[in-house]
C-alpha cells in the first residue's frame, strides 16, 4: 500500500472513530474526500481563476469540505506589489506555510497550474509538501504554451510532475503535447455554467447594428488588436455594428489608441472586467463573439458563447479546433489575419441560415462541458487515487 493511500486510510479510520455511535455513518460506509484546492482568484480575472472559482463553489453547494488556497492573494502592504521578484518572494513567504497547514486536513490536493514560473512558485511547493504530508496530490495542468514551457523547462519541472498522483489536463490538445514528452495525462474538460451563460431562444443576429463581442484578458498572446481591426472592416460595411471589448490588461492603452486611429469612436466600448453576472448579460445581448488569439488552449470565452447561443468566429490555435469545428460548430480562420476576421464576421451576419446553424450546433457542444458531465470525471479520479475504487 502506498504511504498516501495509508495516510487517507488513516484519517478515514479517524474520521469513522469521531462519528461512531453517531448514526450518521454506517460501518464501512465510504466518507466523501475532503479537498484542498489550491489555485488563482480574482482578480485578475482569467480562465484559471474561473475555473478555481467554479469547482469550490460547485463541491461545496454539493456538500463536499474544501479549502480554497489562493496562489495570488492580495499583496500587504500594497506597495509590494510593484516590486518585481521581490514580491514572489514575500508571497511564497506566506503561501507555503498555508500549504502546509491546509495538507493536514485534507485527502487530496487538487493543483490548478500552468506554465512559465507558474508552475515553480506555486505548482512545485504543495506537490513537495503533498509527499512529506503524505496527501494525493492531482495536478489540473492548463495553458497554451505547454509546448514551449516542456522544451526549455522540462528537464527540471517533469521530475515534479512525476511526483503528482495524477496529472490533468482539460483538453486533447494538452494530452498529446504532454505525451510527446513521455508523459501520462487524462482529460478532464473545463467546466461551463449553464445556469448563468442559459441559451437564448431563438438565436438571432441582427444585420443593422449587430454587436460584436470579445471577452478575453488584454495581453499580446491574445490578440485583441487584430480583432480591432478586423471590426473597422465590417464597420465600414456595417455602419451601425459595435464591438464591445470586456477584459483588462497590460494592451488596454494601445487598444484604446488604436481605435481611436481607426476613427471607430463610440462604436468601440471598453468595459474593464466584468462579474460573472455582468458577463452573461453581454452574451445575451451580442451576436458574435470573436476570438483572435495567438495561443490558447481551451478558452472559457469560447464555452460561454457556444452556451449562451452565440455565433463563434475565432481563431483554429491550441486547442480551440479539439472544441469546435470549422463551419459546424464555428467559423476558424488563421492567426493575425484581419481580413479573413472580418470576412468570417460578415458572413454570419449576412447569413441568418448560417447563424443559426453554428448556434444550435454549438449548444450541443456545451452540453459536454456541464457541471454534471464533469463531476463524475472527477470525483472518479479522487476516488482512483486515494484507492476508493469499488
Amino acid at each position: 500500500m502506498s504511504s498516501v493511500r495509508k495516510a487517507v486510510y488513516e484519517r478515514q479510520g479517524e474520521a469513522d472513530a469521531a462519528t461512531a455511535g453517531s448514526g450518521k455513518k454506517a460501518s464501512g460506509e465510504q466518507r466523501a474526500p475532503r479537498l484542498a484546492v489550491i489555485g488563482p482568484v480574482a482578480p485578475p480575472a482569467g480562465g484559471m481563476a474561473n475555473q478555481t472559482r467554479q469547482l469550490v463553489e460547485l463541491w461545496r453547494a454539493e456538500g463536499l469540505g474544501v479549502d480554497l488556497v489562493p496562489v495570488n492573494p492580495p499583496y500587504r502592504p500594497a506597495w509590494i506589489g510593484r516590486m518585481r521578484g521581490v514580491r514572489a518572494l514575500v508571497r511564497l513567504l506566506f503561501y507555503i506555510p498555508v500549504v502546509w497547514r491546509t495538507l493536514d486536513r485534507v485527502d487530496v490536493a487538487h493543483i490548478m497550474a500552468n506554465s512559465g514560473w507558474s508552475w515553480f512558485l506555486f505548482a512545485v511547493p504543495p506537490l513537495v509538501l503533498g509527499r512529506l504530508k503524505r496527501v494525493a496530490c492531482i495536478v489540473n495542468y492548463r495553458g497554451g504554451c505547454a509546448g514551449e514551457f516542456l522544451d526549455r523547462f522540462g528537464w527540471a519541472a517533469k521530475p515534479f510532475m512525476r511526483c503528482a498522483d495524477a496529472i490533468v489536463v482539460p483538453s486533447g490538445f494538452l494530452r498529446e503535447i504532454f505525451a510527446s514528452y513521455g508523459l501520462t495525462v487524462r482529460v478532464v474538460p473545463n467546466i461551463i455554467d449553464t445556469e448563468r451563460f442559459r441559451w437564448r431562444e431563438p438565436p438571432a443576429v441582427r444585420r443593422l447594428n449587430p454587436r460584436i463581442v470579445v471577452t478575453r484578458h488584454l495581453e499580446l498572446i491574445y490578440d485583441v488588436a487584430t480583432a480591432v481591426r478586423a471590426f473597422q472592416l465590417v464597420h465600414q460595411q456595417v455602419p451601425g455594428a459595435t464591438l464591445t471589448i470586456a477584459g483588462a490588461g497590460p494592451e488596454l492603452p494601445a487598444l484604446e489608441r488604436l481605435a481611436a486611429e481607426l476613427g471607430l469612436g463610440d462604436a468601440v466600448t471598453f468595459t474593464g472586467s466584468l462579474s460573472v453576472e455582468r458577463m452573461a448579460e453581454l452574451y445575451h445581448g451580442a451576436d458574435i463573439m470573436l476570438n483572435t488569439s495567438r495561443v490558447d488552449n481551451m478558452p472559457n470565452s469560447i464555452l460561454e458563447a457556444l452556451a449562451s447561443g452565440v455565433p463563434v468566429v475565432s481563431t483554429k490555435v491550441g486547442g480551440i479546433p479539439y472544441m469546435v469545428r470549422d463551419k459546424e460548430t464555428a467559423l476558424l480562420i488563421e492567426p493575425g489575419d484581419v481580413e479573413a476576421a472580418a470576412t468570417a464576421v460578415l458572413r454570419v451576419l449576412n447569413d441568418r441560415a448560417l447563424a443559426v446553424g453554428l448556434a444550435q450546433r454549438g449548444r450541443q457542444v456545451a452540453v459536454q462541458y456541464t457541471w454534471q458531465a464533469v463531476r463524475r470525471q472527477w470525483l472518479s479520479l479522487y476516488h482512483r487515487v486515494l484507492g476508493w475504487e469499488v
